[in-house]
């Protein structure tokens, strides 16, 4: 008796369907992230499409400062903690895949243009060391040395930026150096001193051509034409608090995420109730737009249209919304007491809003202003999407 054969279509169908069995627990990466839990020493792995928590990663050291850089396919979170802690994180599995604690007290770091480098800043000991991306063995080791005596500063502002380089400040000795990284073993490292005194932080512009550090000891900022290494360092801003009465600094800003359209800047004015508008073709102040208070964080929606501030203590309960149309304030959120970070969606229709004192993370709606939905975050701090692996300095 012959028995009857499976269609051939039907056989198809059915190894489809073990096909897509097998599948059913993979994902994509690009609309992943991380939201770190600032005294926990964890960090969330969360979902935007959605705007869900998938898991937690834990045993990541003293995240005080913490901040995050993915590897270009978007699978791996490195994460800089403050004590020196450098650890790769695999957002798919959510595990940690290789730590190792570097150094003392370390403030963030950058990855290579190329993502094979993975660089750290330290304040001690002062410099900065560089790690394979893949096993996390160190390639570098680069000591902020300055003066005739051999100090080491603490080190800033470190950003990748092209040409496989890394750019970074040195507090203490007031200099900028950027370090070319294409013999990563071998580092060529261009000095830049006297930009002006205690460098606190540094920025790239979105398209790799300029770095500029804010300073603390003096008004002004100093900016360096990194297509034009040969023109040096030089001073911009530099009168935007003159003869006013200094305010105390709760906070220092963060430049990172800085705000730009195609023709204008916002940056947070040092100690002061402003954001300040700069022409980012002549680098001239054009405007000051009063705010609620110390602004920390001054960030750009993806499509330049709107800007985003919070604030430091004691005004740290208030987001504000910039229209740059207008040039003018639109909207004042009250998400809660202790916002420390913001971070757009990758085309910017949400941001997300960490609420530290109210163990919260928010979502709103960045063209109604309503608020979307809300989950619960042990004293979130930075906001991390995978979207900053293809952004130059994210």
């Amino acid at each position: 008796m012959n028995r009857p054969r499976l269609h051939i279509p039907l056989r198809l169908a059915a190894v489809a369907l073990a096909l897509l069995a097998g599948c059913a627990g993979l994902r994509g990466t690009g609309d992943l992230g991380m939201v770190v839990e600032r005294t926990t020493g964890r960090v969330l792995v969360v979902e935007t499409s959605g705007r869900t928590t998938l898991g937690a990663v834990d045993g990541l050291g003293d995240l005080s400062h913490a901040s995050v850089v993915y590897s270009r396919d978007e699978r791996y979170g490195y994460v800089f903690g403050r004590d020196g802690g450098l650890t790769r994180v695999d957002l798919l599995t959510r595990r940690v895949t290789g730590r190792v604690l570097q150094a003392g007290n370390s403030v963030g770091g950058a990855i290579s243009q190329d993502g094979r480098l993975v660089a750290v800043s330290n304040y001690e000991p002062g410099g900065v060391k560089v790690f394979d991306a893949e096993t996390l063995a160190l390639v570098a080791d680069i000591p902020a040395t300055y003066g005739a005596g051999g100090a080491r500063s603490k080190v800033v502002g470190l950003v990748d930026a092209p040409g496989q380089r890394f750019v970074f400040s040195l507090y203490d000795a007031g200099e900028i150096w950027v370090a070319d990284m294409r013999e990563p073993r071998h580092p060529a490292i261009r000095r830049f001193a006297d930009v002006g005194k205690l460098p606190y932080d540094g920025l790239i512009s979105p398209d790799g051509r300029y770095y500029i550090a804010g300073l603390f000891g003096e008004d002004g900022l100093a900016l360096l034409d990194l297509w034009d290494l040969d023109a040096g360092v030089r001073r911009i801003l530099s009168g935007y608090g003159r003869g006013e009465q200094p305010l105390p600094v709760y906070k220092m800003p963060h430049l990172e995420g800085w705000a730009m359209t195609e023709e204008l800047a916002f940056l947070p004015a040092v100690g002061r109730h402003e954001v300040l508008v700069v022409n980012r073709r002549t680098w001239q102040e054009i405007r000051r737009i009063p705010v609620h208070g110390q602004p920390v964080f001054v960030m750009a929606r993806p499509d330049g249209r709107q800007v985003w501030v919070n604030f430091a203590v004691p005004d740290n309960e208030a987001v504000q919304v910039i229209d740059v149309a207008a040039l003018q304030l639109v909207k004042t959120l009250t998400p809660g007491k202790g916002v420390l970070h913001m971070e757009f969606t990758p085309r910017g229709e949400q941001v997300w809003i960490s609420v530290r004192d109210a163990d919260r993370v928010d979502v709103y709606d960045t063209a109604t202003f309503a608020r979307v939905t809300s989950f619960d975050a042990k004293t979130p701090s930075g906001i991390f999407f995978t979207a900053r692996a293809h952004k130059i300095g994210l």
